[in-house]
């Protein structure tokens, strides 16, 4: 058996949300966030709080942050897409920053997609005007930083779309 390197290690992103100072993460936990959740759980400076609805998770992160807390949302595009009032209202209107991680659910850069889910992705964040980076390595996991100071200095809900699951093949 052959094994793959890991694209995006859950360490990466554990490592940027630490140097961005986050002190919670509000997540729907799945199957393919489980290598990332596990190490989450694992970091004594990090709450991760479970919401039972994507939409839910803009509200705790509201809370949090009027209570000078540093949340971001972990849920993927198609809750996402789901959540659009509360990204309207508890995140455009409230003039929050606000970090959501997004996995891009059937996004490939290897040629067309048949799940709409990706397919819907962009054009839904352009709908709402909202500016996303996309992390696909390790490499790219810097452009979560960019995505904290891009919250802070508009005061607007940022997109982090993660284009690759997060591997745990390196364990």
């Amino acid at each position: 058996m052959v094994q793959q390197a890991a694209l995006l290690s859950p360490e990466a992103m554990v490592a940027e949300f630490k140097k961005n100072g986050v002190t919670h993460i509000i997540t729907i936990p799945d199957s393919e966030t489980n290598y990332l959740y596990e190490l989450m759980k694992d970091q004594p400076w990090l709450d991760i709080i479970s919401a039972s609805r994507e939409g839910e998770t803009m509200a705790i992160a509201m809370g949090l942050a009027i209570a000078g807390k540093v949340p971001v949302c972990l849920i993927q595009n198609t809750g996402m897409m789901e959540s659009g009032d509360s990204i309207r209202g508890m995140g455009l209107d409230s003039g929050l920053p606000m970090v959501l991680v997004v996995g891009y659910r059937g996004w490939t850069r290897h040629g067309v997609t048949p799940d709409s889910a990706a397919r819907f992705t962009e054009p839904f964040l352009h709908a709402f005007g909202l500016k996303y980076f996309l992390v696909e390595s390790n490499s790219d996991a810097e452009r979560i930083s960019f995505a904290f100071q891009e919250a802070k200095s508009t005061s607007r809900p940022v997109v982090v779309l993660i284009g690759d699951e997060y591997h745990g093949f390196n364990r």
